[in-house]
């Protein structure tokens, strides 16, 4: 390899190690905000609320749009993230009241829950 394809794969590698490092917290932060919003879910089960909150995502998504722009990022791009991020958590939401109600028909004037669910 010549001196100058040593320093561009030097470089693509520098730059792709900062990329990997990005991708890590990425990761990271996402398994966060899906324990806060398991939480959630088994709030919304436990007071029979629904899994969706229209008003609340419309928020959401006007906010990231925004936050999108002042970072220069694609606000289509991030409003679709944010898309495919909530269908998952009302996905989540749906399967812990569906656990919550399972729960309540099988257990039926006992107390045999105990909220541990929000540890998973």
């Amino acid at each position: 390899m010549t001196e100058t394809a040593l320093s561009v794969q030097a470089e693509l590698d520098r730059l792709r190690g900062s990329i990997d490092n990005i991708d890590a917290a990425v990761v990271h932060m996402l398994a966060e905000r899906f324990k806060a919003t398991q939480q959630v879910g088994l709030l919304k089960a436990q007071n029979q609320l629904p899994p969706a909150d229209p008003a609340r995502e419309a928020r959401q998504i006007a906010r990231l749009r925004s936050l999108a722009e002042s970072a220069k990022l694609d606000p289509a791009f991030a409003e679709k993230l944010l898309n495919f991020i909530v269908a998952e958590v009302i996905r989540h939401h749906e399967r812990i009241a569906e656990g919550a109600a399972e729960g309540a028909a099988d257990g039926a004037g006992s107390s045999s829950t105990d909220g541990s669910a929000a540890d998973s």
